[in-house]
């Protein structure tokens, strides 16, 4: 088993350290444009990382069991060298990459990701405010694990990129060099993808790496300037409520819904999906109508021969269609 750090907790004191840098800036340099801090919102997100850090704990005694068994079935093996770490830091990011996408198009791995977008800042703090449900996260990184790469490897990739995030959510920092904006996400990249507006929505999902959002179609530079937060917002800063509310909302429409169709996509389609309106019966025949007077024909006596309504002839009504749950 390779022994490797997790960066995360390694971390830690430079997080402490250019959180207070980037609050002690805005003290001096304020800009007007800018969210800057609020002490709730910050405690909040704090608050939701150090949480996640146990509740991570949790998650991972079956992640770990699930993993070890898939790399002792796998007859591959990828050692930990100085090349092949790269190498895996790669795969990791284009697996994060589809990881990140999946948690804002399927609702149920929204729920889990929504977290990190809850708050209407843009700060160093909001890069902490992590989820507390992160068991829908392992099975992208399976590939990896059935080719030959160790767990533990695994592990050290995810914390790595982790890293790498933090000092995106800012916005002390412009644009950098067009070659670094090219082939890196940045915060200006980034805070595109924090934004509500419509035409930031869902895009620049790379973590550390841009290329995979150019490569797939999801990338879309910084124009406006972003509002940050959810297209509806929750108005809370309880812990407890912003990791769970979005959990608590899909329980909702399922409870509601008219059928399992629904309720199916309630879960797993997009957060903003809605079913699609159930058929209307169409207005009726106006009074003296020729419809009104063939309904008349039909529920009266029989047709002469060969008129129009015969039975048998190519007007005849055929059955209805089903109402309901079948129709949709």
């Amino acid at each position: 088993m390779p022994h490797l750090p997790n960066a995360v907790l390694w971390s830690i004191p430079a997080f402490v350290l250019l959180t207070v840098v980037e609050m002690v800036s805005y003290r001096f340099h304020p800009d007007d444009g800018a969210e800057g801090y609020a002490a709730k919102d910050a405690a909040t997100s704090v608050t939701m990382g150090l949480g996640s850090l146990v509740f991570d704990l949790v998650w991972k005694i079956p992640i770990v069991a699930i993993y070890a068994a898939i790399y002792e079935l796998t007859p591959l093996r990828v050692p930990v060298l100085w090349w092949t770490l790269p190498l895996m830091l790669l795969a990791q990011d284009f697996f994060y990459y589809w990881s990140h996408r999946g948690h804002h198009v399927i609702r149920i791995l929204w729920a889990c990701h929504v977290v990190h977008h809850s708050s209407e800042k843009f700060n160093l703090t909001t890069a902490l405010r992590q989820p507390w449900t992160t068991w829908t996260v392992w099975p992208f990184y399976v590939p990896m694990i059935a080719l030959g790469v160790h767990p533990a490897a695994v592990a050290f990739c995810s914390s790595v990129n982790l890293v790498y995030q933090f000092w995106i959510h800012t916005e002390r920092i412009g644009t950098l060099p067009r070659p670094i904006e090219f082939v890196f996400n940045t915060p200006s990249h980034h805070r595109v993808h924090h934004a509500s507006q419509g035409g930031y929505l869902d895009r620049n999902f790379g973590g550390i790496l841009i290329v995979w959002d150019r490569l797939f179609g999801s990338f879309v530079p910084e124009i406006e300037r972003p509002v940050y937060g959810l297209t509806k917002n929750i108005g809370t800063y309880n812990p407890l409520r912003v990791a769970t509310h979005e959990y608590a909302a899909i329980a909702r429409d399922i409870a509601a819904a008219r059928g399992w169709r629904e309720r199916a996509g309630r879960v797993f389609m997009g957060p903003g999906w809605q079913p699609g309106p159930a058929p209307e019966a169409g207005p009726g025949p106006e009074p003296g109508s020729a419809a009104e007077l063939g309904s008349a024909t039909e529920a009266g006596s029989a047709p002469e021969a060969g008129s129009a309504a015969e039975p048998g002839s190519a007007t005849e009504a055929g059955p209805r269609e089903p109402v309901g749950e079948s129709a949709r």
